[in-house]
């Protein structure tokens, strides 16, 4: 392998991974703070790429898609929590997972219906189309370069906003210990619902971002959630640093492993084995990942809970 193949990958990974820190950032929150499964977060994101790709065809420009379909996807998540999900908070997790489940469900069926079953367009702004040179032989896409430039902003974004801010200190004490919350005076429905408006954001600036590399189809974010769940159960759940350091090392292994498995296998059995069983072995092996940290570490890597 060589440093350019290395570097390459790298940048393929730390991308990839910071797309799910996006979309874990929220649902940790959500699931730390609330202590709800919210199996419709998935749907947020593809609601947030659907209003991005919307918006930008009818506006022309990718900027004004993305401000738009940011600030309509946030309404949206708002709307949501205050119209059906506070109604499941006090509710078991049986409740809830039938009840987000039927959200994800009619979510779908309304994208379809809307913008009809065939995948949406989301191309990126012409400036940033073409790849960048960034060593003597090396270039990169100049968009994909955005992607993790925008990820990096998010998580520092989101470190200043827990660590540093009095909606931060609430956030954390809300996560760690809600009757702690309470005794503080804290509003924890009017937290509720800025944290649910905040998560959803987060989905669709990462719909947003990977719109223009994947397809904006309806189901798009059931695949995608259930990784981001893998993400706060070995990064913790509640913890933003925990999602952070998941996201990332599962970005990094899920590339790393469809980079390196295909050729090692051609090597020992033959293309034809190589072409079936790497994708496979790459997916069990962030699972392996998961398993191993829930058998040394339980609570996770970064616990919020002490």
């Amino acid at each position: 392998m060589t440093g350019i193949l290395v570097l390459e990958q790298s940048l393929n990974g730390l991308q990839f991974g910071l797309m799910l820190f996006l979309l874990a950032a929220g649902l940790t929150l959500v699931f730390g703070i609330m202590d709800m499964i919210n199996l419709a977060h998935g749907s947020l994101y593809m609601v947030g790429a659907y209003l991005i790709a919307a918006a930008s065809l009818a506006s022309g420009s990718f900027w004004l898609g993305l401000v738009a379909g940011v600030a309509g996807t946030a309404l949206f998540g708002v709307l949501l929590e205050t119209t059906v999900l506070r109604r499941l908070y006090e509710r078991d997790h049986l409740s809830q997972v039938l009840g987000t489940f039927a959200i994800l469900l009619m979510c779908n069926e309304g994208v379809r219906w809307i913008w009809g079953s065939q995948p949406m367009t989301l191309n990126p702004p012409p400036a940033l189309s073409g790849p960048v040179e960034l060593l003597p032989g090396f270039s990169y896409p100049a968009f994909r370069l955005l992607v993790i430039a925008t990820g990096l902003l998010v998580a520092g974004g989101l470190w200043v906003l827990v660590t540093r801010t009095r909606l931060g200190m609430q956030v954390r004490a809300g996560a760690s210990d809600r009757e702690m919350a309470l005794a503080m005076g804290v509003n924890v429905r009017r937290l509720f619902t800025a944290v649910f408006g905040l998560g959803a954001a987060l989905c669709a600036v990462a719909g947003g971002m990977l719109g223009p590399l994947l397809a904006v189809q309806v189901g798009m974010g059931e695949n995608i959630l259930i990784l981001a769940f893998v993400v706060i159960v070995i990064g913790g759940i509640g913890s933003v640093r925990g999602a952070f350091i998941g996201a990332l090392l599962i970005g990094v292994i899920d590339t790393a492993a469809r980079a390196l498995l295909p050729p090692l296998l051609e090597r020992l059995a033959g293309p034809a084995a190589a072409s079936d069983v790497a994708p496979a072995l790459a997916s069990i092996l962030i699972y392996v990942l998961m398993a191993a940290v829930l058998f040394w570490k339980p609570q996770g890597l970064f616990p919020s809970h002490g």
